[in-house]
């Protein structure tokens, strides 16, 4: 120890510099990996963590009637806690969009007993006070609100709730008008943001209970086709005994039409969801991981070999082997322990930005996390990895001094020599491929890789880039083939004539898909869960319909089913599945599995198909009676809508006035162009990594092979044939990661995007990077031999006469 303490006393002053940069370039690395480990776990885990915290339900049930026996639920022997909530969408925020309505609570069971919020701000309002609402995190980030603000809550008139529409201005409603303090940020599993979406506003149940007739409705108003009391349950038995929940709440009104949600399944999608999102960010830290080990790794290598050469003198004079490896070691892992602190420093830093995406959404606790389940061993390892390297590359330092075994010879830069090409192509070749020993040895191999690791990485990342452009362009690969659509009627009631409207739109040359369709809940005969089923009417103008597997149905006994409703109803293609509505239960014989236009009671993920004959045999009315509307590619959709507007009034004048919408885009939308960042900043990893490994072997070359520069100077080889020499030496590195990068990157960019669209599901379409194939040699051989410039101007300036005396 005596040995390294002094050599250190005589290392430090001189190379401090070289030192902190060491230290800061470990830090960044060892940062930047556990970070995203970090990152990634926490993400992971989210959803787990809400439910923790929150008591969450188990089944939310929609009810058609104003005067369903909840209580007697509520009685039931499986039932743990159970929450009132209105499905209400008669009322309106001043100033805000439509979108930000949450169910109005019509009991204070969450603040005690069940889907209990956590409140990241302020409190949770006063259940006896009507002035006092909360709202979810984007409500905030999306609408330039803070807690303690007001809100104007408008609510319909008696008369306005009889006929289920506002009588003001623009539509608005002309009834009671309730200024509310915001109280608190909150969400649950249930009451929560989604992505792309403005947040929502929860009043307090002082609201319905003060205005009842104003929210609720007049209990004998026989047009109330919206305003229903629904309910949250937590089941003492979780999701294993929801099957005879269900049976027993059926035999409280049998007759009763009822939508059962189960809210486990409902978000087992945004489970797989932060999953992806979880897995692209632990994939990032492999990377990044992976391009430290070489960045950091050569710098390491670099520092403890100059150490080394300076520490040969000293074994003339005693000095150990074991000495020699221990002082050029203590330098590096000196910046190895600076390092590994700083880096767990700025990961606890760049936790207050982590979770991604969906994953940020449900987070309970947001801010800074220090999870020492990956920062501890990770800066152990760090210390470690570096101590290692340091007193690896001084070994074979001592080891390459005393011996010089043969150079393996390339046959590539041996198939030039033959060929006769010139002295510069065929040096640079052997600079480039041959790896050497001892003194003149070169880093061939990590530059290699690192080549062609920067080519594939870039390629993979732009094909899952463009994967995840074309989705986000075409809503079609989540299901959704409709760009209008309309609401004809309501729980058995039409309230305009569906048949005129219907063939007034399929009139129109822009459109080129219309399908007049009811919506109704169908339950597993077993009581295994809910399917939101749709009729699909063939034909002229057929809607078209995104069928991943199998086919559609064709008769009335088949079924077509999206993947999450294979899940629930435990069934697959092929099989046959017991579904019962308000007729008797059959069989259906599964044909298909589809995605589905997202509806009021269903994602892209969950629902079905139907015949319209198959519709009728399993119910006898409708919950939902829609018009999906597909046009063609490059119509105008507003231009098509307004048309469509003037022929319907013509067509049913009765109708005067009815317009179709513009359909929602499907949130997934947002979600899966929040994973698109980290493969393109995985590219970027790689792509330095490239850089730094082709520039590492680049400059050494120069630096150990000047002998051989020098000697083909001294027999007539120009500055510029020096220089040449290196060129070529790149643009070899860089053909080479071409000619393996180009196809492993696609290949692989293909794959991880297949997983992506398989996770979620998406439909799976083949990315095609097309420029990006095309730019990648130019600019790929450019880049090549910007990092040939320097040391090709020190080939170029090299003294020959001094190297060759010194040799």
């Amino acid at each position: 120890m005596t040995f390294v303490r002094v050599w250190l006393r005589l290392e430090l002053p001189r190379r401090w510099r070289s030192l902190a940069v060491l230290a800061l370039l470990i830090a960044l690395a060892s940062g930047t990996v556990m970070a995203a480990m970090a990152g990634a776990r926490r993400g992971s885990s989210a959803l787990e963590r809400l439910y923790e915290r929150t008591k969450p339900a188990t089944v939310a049930i929609f009810s058609n009637t104003a005067d369903f026996p909840w209580e007697r639920v509520r009685h039931l022997p499986d039932v743990q806690a159970m929450h009132l909530f209105l499905l209400d969408y008669n009322y309106a925020y001043e100033g805000l969009p439509g979108s930000v309505l949450g169910f109005p609570p019509v009991d204070d069971a969450i603040l005690h007993d069940i889907e209990t919020p956590v409140v990241y701000q302020g409190r949770m309002w006063d259940p006896s006070r009507v002035d006092e609402v909360v709202v979810t995190r984007r409500l905030i980030s999306q609408n330039r609100k803070k807690v303690g603000d007001t809100v104007v809550i408008t609510l319909p008139s008696l008369k306005e709730m009889q006929e289920q529409e506002g009588s003001g201005p623009d539509g608005a409603y002309t009834g009671p008008r309730v200024s509310a303090r915001i109280v608190g940020v909150v969400g649950s599993a249930f009451f929560s943001d989604e992505p792309g979406n403005k947040g929502y506003v929860f009043p307090s149940p002082a609201l319905v209970a003060r205005y009842h007739d104003n929210t609720i409705g007049p209990g004998n108003n026989p047009k109330n086709l919206y305003n229903f009391v629904s309910a949250l349950v937590r089941l003492k038995g979780g999701e294993a005994s929801l099957p005879a929940f269900q049976a027993a709440v059926s035999r409280i009104q049998p007759a009763l039409e009822l939508e059962f949600t189960n809210l486990r399944d409902q978000l087992r999608p945004a489970q797989r969801e932060v999953s992806v999102e979880a897995e692209c960010l632990l994939a990032f830290g492999l990377a990044a991981l992976v391009a430290a080990l070489f960045l950091v790794g050569q710098a390491v290598a670099r520092y403890t070999g100059g150490s080394t050469a300076e520490l040969q003198s000293l074994r003339a004079v005693g000095a150990t082997p074991r000495q020699t490896v221990a002082a050029s070691t203590a330098g590096p892992l000196i910046a190895g322990v600076a390092g590994a602190l700083i880096g767990v420093g700025g990961a606890y830093f760049a936790s207050g930005y982590f979770p991604l995406g969906t994953a940020e959404i449900i987070e309970p606790s947001l801010g800074r996390s220090a999870d020492w389940t990956v920062f501890g061993p990770g800066a152990a390892l760090v210390i470690l990895l570096v101590g290692a390297g340091a007193a690896t590359a001084a070994w074979f330092g001592l080891a390459s001094a005393r011996t010089e075994a043969p150079v393996r010879r390339s046959a590539v830069a041996s198939a030039f020599a033959r060929a006769g090409l010139p002295v510069p192509v065929v040096v640079g070749a052997r600079f480039a491929l041959e790896a050497g020993r001892g003194r003149t040895a070169v880093p061939v191999r990590p530059a290699l890789l690192g080549a062609v690791a920067g080519v594939l990485g870039v390629l993979a990342a732009v094909t899952f880039s463009q994967g995840v452009s074309d989705a986000i362009a075409n809503p079609a690969r989540f299901g959704q083939t409709n760009q209008l659509t309309s609401y004809l009627g309501t729980n058995d009631e039409d309230y305009v004539p569906a048949a005129k409207i219907s063939a007034a739109v399929a009139a129109n040359p822009d459109v080129t898909g219309v399908n007049d369709t009811r919506l109704s809940i169908a339950s597993g005969a077993d009581a295994r869960g809910t399917v939101s089923l749709y009729s699909h009417r063939t034909g002229d103008k057929e809607l078209p319909v995104v069928v991943t597997a199998g086919r559609m149905p064709q008769t009335a006994d088949e079924v077509a089913l999206a993947p999450a409703s294979l899940t629930i109803l435990h069934t697959a293609v092929g099989k046959k599945v017991n579904l019962a509505g308000g007729r008797t239960p059959r069989p259906f014989r599964v044909t298909g599995e589809v995605l589905v236009p997202g509806g009021p009671r269903n994602s892209y993920t969950d629902g079905g198909w139907l015949t319209p004959d198959g519709y009728d045999a399993l119910f006898q009315g409708f919950k939902f009676h829609m018009l999906q509307v597909s046009l063609r590619p490059g119509a105008d959709v507003a231009a098509t809508n307004k048309a469509l507007t003037k022929a319907i009034a013509a067509a049913a004048p009765e109708a005067a006035g009815y317009s179709l919408a513009p359909s929602e885009l499907p949130v997934e939308i947002t979600e899966i162009e929040s994973v698109r960042v980290l493969p393109l900043a995985l590219g970027a990893f790689l792509a330095l990594l490239a850089v730094g490994a082709v520039g590492h072997a680049l400059a050494t070359a120069v630096r150990r092979r000047s002998r051989d520069v020098a000697v083909l100077r001294a027999l007539g080889m120009t500055q510029w044939q020096s220089r040449g020499v290196v060129v070529t030496q790149a643009s070899v590195l860089a053909l080479i990661g071409l000619l393996v990068g180009i196809p492993l990157g696609l290949a692989l960019g293909r794959t991880v995007w297949r997983a992506v669209t398989d996770a979620l599901p998406v439909q799976y379409v083949s990315p095609w990077a097309g420029w990006a194939m095309l730019a990648a040699a130019p600019v790929a051989l450019a880049l090549a031999n910007l990092l040939a410039t320097v040391p090709g101007r020190r080939a170029a300036r090299m003294r020959v006469a001094q190297i060759l005396r010194a040799e």
